[in-house]
């Protein structure tokens, strides 16, 4: 508004000056000249003021808290900076230094602490979105601070946080778990998967190829790139190229750019394709977790049937088979062989299914569930909707199995004994709220 300002108030023209033959004129019209000048000359150095001050003129409001800055009182500092090394520290022989995103998410959380407690250091970092109950995030939170891992408050597209952690931290590997979930959710917000999905991942990438030294990354993608295909089990040899939601969309678009950053900068990367991952600290938006939540609450919940009355069934895969499948990749993950974003040889590039092989109807899910609880549950039958979600998921493992050991041992029956167990003490048999 100050720069309106000047311009309002900059006197009239000299054209519009009235000329008189008077030994004053021309002093008048040099008078004029002199002060359109000067304000010509304040109003460009406002505006050069105004765009090239600092580098931050440019970024998003603070208010933002997705996106703040390293200005904010929240970075920085000593005390800080001490906190990261602390919690990055190794603490074993062959120890590795790991940075976590997405740490207060529930794989992100189960990994982090079996990270720490084999004695890895462990930075994570999240930015506590609202997707869902954000106290449970903070729950998660307090139980890594616990086991010693620390949880920076910020966004992977914050490039100045980022750069600034890999300052203080040589993390020789990062588990990048930080995405926007859901399928279904992606058609009321398409652009928070963009934001985080693909140009978060970018973010990263342009992070991590310049590192010295380049850390090895393992990220998660998902089961979900197979989208529409019929031929089962999935495995990694099959074409991906038909999503059946925005989600598997950017998932699929994240091992395209996968390839490229492996390719041009030598990043070694694995990826791991989750199936349908359930368990203690699980995700509020998850059928099973839901499920639970109105079966306890007496209300109906939605089975949903393909077409001609077809199963919908799905690979659930216990998050402790999951955690092992993570620990598995970041320990056979290959060193980086880019430094300061410059390709010195060809480097690792893989991806790999982690489920648990024996799709399960869920039908049969919600039947185990009303055992578990000792509750019947008011089932009302539709047919599945057009928003992205499949008929069907199963994982082919060999791959998997023969390159990185892995080899899921809980059975949908005993996982979800061990899930309902947690939320009755968590959400004290329905008494608390579950959003």
């Amino acid at each position: 508004m100050s720069q309106m300002k000047h311009i309002d108030n900059n006197p009239s023209t000299p054209g519009k000056c009235k000329m008189e033959k008077s030994p004053y004129s021309r002093p008048r019209l040099h008078y004029s000249l002199a002060k359109l000048t000067f304000w010509s000359f304040v109003f460009i150095g406002s505006i050069f003021f105004f765009f090239f001050r600092s580098p931050s003129s440019s970024s998003p409001v603070p208010s933002d808290l997705s996106r703040r800055s390293l200005r904010t009182s929240s970075y920085g500092g000593p005390a800080w900076e001490k906190r990261i090394r602390a919690s990055a520290k190794i603490r074993s022989r062959n120890g590795i230094s790991v940075l976590v995103t997405g740490a207060a998410g529930f794989v992100g959380t189960h990994v982090s602490t079996a990270l720490k407690r084999r004695g890895d250091g462990v930075l994570g970092l999240d930015n506590f979105n609202n997707y869902y109950d954000s106290l449970l995030k903070r729950a998660r939170q307090s139980l890594l601070e616990h086991t010693g891992v620390y949880i920076v408050e910020g966004d992977i597209n914050d490039a100045a946080l980022m750069k600034k952690l890999f300052d203080i931290v040589p993390f020789t590997h990062v588990m990048h778990l930080a995405a926007q979930a859901g399928v279904r959710y992606a058609m009321e917000n398409p652009s928070s998967y963009v934001h985080s999905n693909i140009a978060g991942l970018v973010s990263l990438f342009e992070v991590c190829k310049s590192a010295n030294p380049q850390p090895a990354i393992v990220w998660a993608s998902s089961s979900s790139v197979y989208g529409l295909n019929s031929k089962v089990p999935f495995s990694e040899r099959d074409r991906t190229d038909h999503p059946a939601s925005l989600y598997a969309a950017t998932k699929k678009a994240g091992e395209e750019i996968a390839h490229t950053y492996n390719h041009i900068y030598g990043l070694s990367l694995t990826g791991l394709r989750f199936f349908t991952v359930y368990g203690p600290w699980g995700r509020p938006d998850m059928a099973y977790f839901f499920f639970t939540r109105d079966i306890l609450k007496g209300k109906s919940i939605p089975i949903f049937e393909a077409a001609n009355h077809g199963t919908v069934a799905r690979d659930f895969t216990y998050i402790d088979d999951i955690v092992k499948g993570c620990l598995a990749a970041l320990d056979t993950a290959q060193k980086s062989t880019g430094s300061g974003g410059k390709k010195k040889g060809p480097a690792q590039l893989r991806v790999y299914n982690l489920g648990n092989t024996s799709p399960v109807p869920v039908s049969n899910l919600v039947s185990i569930l009303e055992r578990l609880l000792k509750v019947k549950a008011k089932r009302l039958i539709m047919k599945l909707p057009r928003n992205g979600d499949v008929q069907f998921t199963h994982a082919n493992i060999s791959l998997a199995q023969t390159e990185l050991g892995y080899k899921p041992t809980t059975d949908l029956q005993t996982g979800l004994k061990k899930f309902v167990q947690w939320y009755l003490r968590y959400y004290g048999n329905g008494k608390k709220s579950a959003q």
